[in-house]
């Protein structure tokens, strides 16, 4: 089975670290450069319009590539925009809280605010226990995820409570025990 995918096409990213304090908004992306980012700039990743792009229209994508700030946060909100594009297999997401792993190096370990068929606007535990911990309904996502159409997203993480939106609509509402 062929996976295509055109994974996240971030237009903005805005995150308010420390929201439990005198929060001050920080622009993550310039639109213009992987100032502040690391991973696969060769292969995967790109910016095209002033938009983070990942991933490939045309060709096999043979596993998941993570593009990662080089700051760390603790508690924050992040806002931003996707698009997410294409045939097959099109799956992308938000990780946060996580680590890259050393074998292999393109993978992460944490969470990730989902994106994509069966997993919108949930959270999923990559590489650790590899299961969604909390997930919408699926009416719930026929009626607020604009397909192939710019999409609100919202991911807000303040002690152990884990919360996302999508277009608004709050999807998860997640407390790690």
């Amino acid at each position: 089975m062929k996976y295509y995918l055109l994974t996240i096409i971030v237009f903005v990213i805005l995150v308010s670290p420390g929201i439990c304090q005198n929060s001050k908004t920080k622009l993550l992306f310039d639109g213009g450069s992987f100032k502040g980012w690391e991973g696969d700039t060769i292969h995967t990743w790109r910016i095209a319009n002033n938009v983070l792009t990942g991933g490939s229209l045309k060709d096999t994508v043979p596993h998941n590539e993570f593009l990662c700030t080089t700051q760390q946060f603790g508690d924050f909100e992040l806002n931003l925009q996707f698009k997410l594009t294409g045939t097959g297999f099109v799956n992308a997401g938000i990780q946060f809280h996580s680590q890259r792993l050393k074998d292999p190096s393109y993978e992460m370990i944490g969470y990730q605010a989902d994106l994509g068929k069966d997993y919108w606007a949930s959270l999923y535990d990559e590489s650790r226990r590899n299961k969604t911990l909390a997930k919408p309904s699926d009416e719930l996502v026929k009626k607020i995820v604009k397909q192939d159409q710019w999409n609100d997203y919202k991911i807000r993480s303040k002690g152990k409570r884990i919360q996302i939106w999508l277009n608004g609509v709050q999807t998860v509402d997640y407390t790690e025990t």
